[in-house]
C-alpha cells in the first residue's frame, strides 16, 4: 500500500524549510554584525562627516542622554549590518519560495529582485554623497547667526536613517511599475499619459518623505521623475506584446 504526502506532512516539510532559511539568514546576519562590531567608532565618526563637515570648527557633537554616546555607535552598526546583508537575506527569501515558481516567473524575478537591492543602495549612496552635505550646507548657512547647532547623537542618527530609507525607498520606483505592469494592473501607455500627475505626487511625496528644505526636496523629487522615465521605457519593454492577429479576433 502506497503512501502518498498528505497536506499535513507538505505543510510540515514548508515550515521546516522556513525555519531552516530563517536560522541561516539571522547565522548570516549574525556573522555581518560580529564582523562590524569593532569598528562601530568608525562607521558613526564616517556617518557623522557630512555634518561636522559644516559645523564651525572644534564643534562637535553632543550627547543628551548619558547612554546615547555609547547605543548610537551600536544601533548603527546594526543597521549597516542588514543593509550589508541584504543579498544574503534575500538569497535565503529566494531559495524558500523559488521551487514554487513557475520557470517565467523565475525568469522575471532574479532581475527584479537585482534590480531593487542595486536601486536601494544607490538611493542611500546618493542620499549620502550627495543630499546630505547639501542639506547640511544649507541649514548651518542660513540659521540666525544667534542660534548653534549642537546635534545630538542619537537625534543625528535617526534624521540620517529616515533620509536613507527615503531616498532607498523612492529609488524603487521603476520596479515598482514593471511589478504593476505584469500583474496587468496599469499599462505602460497608462503611466504615459498619468505623467502629470505621477510628477505632482512626486513633489507631494517628497515634500513628505524630506526635512522641510527645497534642497533636499527637489533632490528627491528629479531623480524621482527620471525614475518614473525610466520605469516607463522598462514596463514596455517587459510587457508581453499580443501575438500577431490576437487584436483581430
Amino acid at each position: 500500500m502506497s503512501e502518498t504526502s498528505s497536506p499535513e506532512s507538505s505543510l510540515v516539510e514548508h515550515l521546516i524549510e522556513l525555519r531552516a532559511r530563517l536560522v541561516r539568514a539571522l547565522l548570516g546576519l549574525g556573522v555581518v554584525l560580529l564582523g562590524l562590531m569593532p569598528f562601530s567608532q568608525k562607521i558613526y565618526t564616517w556617518l557623522a562627516e557630512p555634518l561636522i563637515s559644516k559645523l564651525p570648527l572644534g564643534q562637535s557633537m553632543i550627547a543628551t542622554n548619558p547612554a546615547g554616546a555609547f547605543f548610537a555607535p551600536l544601533k548603527l552598526t546594526f543597521f549597516v549590518a542588514v543593509f550589508v546583508a541584504v543579498p544574503w537575506l534575500l538569497y535565503q527569501l529566494w531559495a524558500f519560495v523559488a521551487p514554487g515558481l513557475y520557470a517565467r516567473e523565475k525568469r522575471l524575478a532574479v532581475p527584479l529582485l537585482v534590480s531593487s537591492v542595486l536601486l536601494f543602495y544607490l538611493g542611500c549612496a546618493f542620499a549620502y554623497f550627495l543630499v546630505l552635505p547639501a542639506v547640511f550646507h544649507f541649514l548651518t548657512t542660513f540659521r540666525p547667526e544667534v542660534i548653534a547647532i549642537t546635534p545630538d547623537a542619537n537625534a543625528y542618527l535617526d534624521f540620517v536613517l529616515a533620509i536613507f530609507f527615503a531616498f532607498g525607498s523612492s529609488f524603487e520606483l521603476p520596479v515598482a511599475m514593471v511589478i504593476l505592469t505584469l500583474l496587468g494592473w496599469i499599462s505602460p501607455q497608462q503611466f504615459k499619459e498619468g505623467r502629470g500627475y505621477a510628477v505632482v505626487g512626486i513633489f507631494v511625496l517628497a515634500a513628505v518623505l524630506t526635512p522641510p528644505d527645497v534642497v533636499s526636496q527637489l533632490m528627491l523629487a528629479i531623480p524621482m521623475c527620471l525614475l518614473y522615465e525610466l520605469g516607463i521605457h522598462a514596463a514596455r519593454w517587459l510587457v508581453p506584446r499580443p501575438a500577431p492577429g490576437a487584436s483581430a479576433q
